[in-house]
């Protein structure tokens, strides 16, 4: 049985992975598709590129439903302090994951939610550390054939086929892994007035 919510919930992401998440609270809410520019500023470091996009997704949707409680999210993958976004196509990923091979890459996952009866946004950012194997061009290419991951920062998706790419996972939150914080969430959620168990 879901849990009822009186505000109005608004998921500021495209990600059907967002709204499985999403889902696990059993409260009603609405997904809709921000119109951000996610390329990183010049200089900008990983984490702060996923605070600040998460941050604007969420905004973007706010200014519209000011009504309601927004939650923007975002992801950015972080090779020894480079940016890897999400590839666009299946040689850029292939590429990817050739930089990411034996390498220990973290995962920042920025959470945003802002809401009426706030009086100021609430931000963090999850980071998830993945030990990647060694991978051969084989496999990487046997991978990105299998997996769609064009989409996906990092060019993987830890939830499917790309489990089999990894030696170890460190997280506090292995839903932030996979695109959407639910601890922190919670939290927040529970301070913007939504009442969770």
């Amino acid at each position: 049985m879901a849990y009822s919510s009186t505000p109005l919930i608004i998921l500021a992401s495209s990600s059907p992975w967002r709204r499985q998440l999403l889902r696990q609270f059993q409260i009603r809410f609405e997904a809709t598709s921000p119109d951000v520019d996610e390329t990183p500023r010049e200089g900008e470091a990983p984490v702060d590129l996923a605070r600040r996009l998460a941050r604007t997704k969420a905004e973007s949707i706010a200014e519209a439903w000011p009504e309601a409680v927004v939650i923007g999210a975002d992801q950015v993958a972080d090779v020894n302090g480079a940016i890897l976004g999400k590839p666009g196509t299946p040689a850029k990923a292939r590429e990817q994951l050739r930089t990411q091979s034996g390498q220990r890459v973290a995962f920042h996952t920025g959470l945003c939610v802002c809401a009426p009866s706030l009086h100021e946004p609430l931000i963090t950012v999850e980071t998830v550390t993945t030990q990647f194997r060694t991978l051969t061009d084989d496999q990487i290419a046997r991978y990105v054939a299998a997996e769609d991951v064009t989409a996906t920062a990092g060019s993987i998706k830890s939830e499917g086929l790309g489990i089999t790419l990894v030696e170890s996972i460190e997280s506090r939150d292995p839903s932030a892994l996979v695109g959407l914080p639910l601890i922190a969430l919670r939290a927040f959620l529970e301070q913007a007035g939504v009442a969770l168990p």
